[in-house]
């Protein structure tokens, strides 16, 4: 007999961001460079966790359209809180993904 929880089976990925300017963006961002994809977007108030199931790419292109200005990716890690699931950042993009699926 199984006992799995909901926590067993969760596979969201994605950024905790503090509240503002950036967070909004790579909300945003989050739903433009994941097409076809359920991208939930939960405000705290304080923090703004962004998620989707199994994998979510943010490209730094994407959060310049929504910020309309300059953005580099380490703003990116001055804002997160935390994140789930695994990262890979780089300065072109962040990656937010699990190797393996519960």
């Amino acid at each position: 007999m199984s006992t799995a929880t909901a926590a067993d089976q969760n596979n969201m990925v994605g950024p905790i961001l503090r509240q503002g300017e950036v967070a909004n963006a790579v909300a945003e961002a989050a739903a433009l460079d994941n097409p076809g994809k359920t991208i939930g977007v939960d405000d705290k108030v304080a923090y703004i966790r962004v998620q989707t199931e199994g994998e979510m790419t943010i490209r730094r292109a994407t959060i310049e359209e929504m910020l309309g200005r300059p953005f580099v990716m380490r703003d990116l890690e001055v804002n997160l809180a935390s994140f789930a699931g695994r990262i890979e950042i780089n300065t072109d993009h962040v990656r937010f993904y699990f190797q393996k699926h519960i």
